[in-house]
């Protein structure tokens, strides 16, 4: 039974052998670009943001400052991580559908479905992180908005957590998926429905991506490991609906 974290061992080193760093190399420096500009940014401004917070707790949790002040600080790095990682994956999401693609054809021995081109290609994945960000940006600000809630927002590292590693099953799953047809919608219903790989993961990505400069050549492998996921755990739906629809397929 392939797990996450061996499906991430092996993407990864998949994806450094001869012949594939080509598709690499080219994201981790988008990437890279996009990592420095945000953290230029987020030093320059962290310390504002973070007395802003403060300032909105109420006299009477003074006495809780001790346990508010970290939590407001864990909470601010994860929407920050957040934030981070959706600008570089808007960006990098051709250069990964295209990766995608080509690792499915070491993998599996024949091409995904789509047959759209590369340049047709290349337009849909960036309209589908148009579809990916109407579902995750209305959550994240629901997520935000407790973030401020006094006594509310103790549980708001634990959502973000939870919510982070959802939404990296989300971003990397649907990268074969896209490539072979599935719908977003469908998407979403195979990764419910197999709830806990998905969510083991996506956590596991998620601790990818927290690893400084490191994580910019290992999320090229997350998105080969997405492929091998993709054709252990979630093809066989696909298989199943396509195999309904010849049988009631008038002949």
């Amino acid at each position: 039974m392939l797990n996450a974290m061996t499906a991430l061992t092996r993407g990864t080193r998949l994806v450094y052998r001869p012949g594939m760093r080509r598709y690499v190399f080219l994201p981790i420096l988008v990437n890279l670009l996009v990592y420095a500009g945000m953290l230029r940014y987020v030093l320059a401004n962290f310390g504002g943001w973070l007395d802003g917070w403060m300032a909105m707790v109420p006299g009477w949790l003074n006495w809780l400052s001790w346990l508010i002040w970290p939590l407001f600080v864990a909470s601010l790095v994860l929407i920050v991580f957040f934030t981070f990682t959706l600008v570089t994956h808007l960006i990098a999401a051709p250069f990964y559908g295209f990766l995608a693609a080509k690792v499915e054809v070491i993998v599996t021995g024949r091409p995904p479905i789509d047959d759209r081109g590369l340049a047709r290609t290349a337009v849909d994945a960036l309209g589908r992180e148009m579809v990916k960000l109407g579902y995750i940006l209305p959550r994240a600000l629901g997520l935000f908005v407790i973030s401020w809630i006094p006594v509310l927002n103790l549980f708001a590292p634990l959502l973000w957590v939870l919510f982070s590693a959802w939404i990296m099953a989300i971003t990397y799953l649907d990268y074969p998926m896209d490539n072979n047809k599935v719908s977003f919608a469908d998407m979403r219903g195979r990764l419910s429905a197999r709830w806990w790989p998905s969510l083991t993961f996506g956590g596991w990505v998620t601790l990818i991506t927290w690893i400084p400069l490191a994580n910019l050549f290992l999320l090229p492998g997350a998105v080969a490991a997405a492929v091998l996921m993709w054709d252990r755990h979630y093809r066989v739906q696909h298989r199943v609906q396509q195999t309904d629809q010849r049988d009631i397929t008038p002949r």
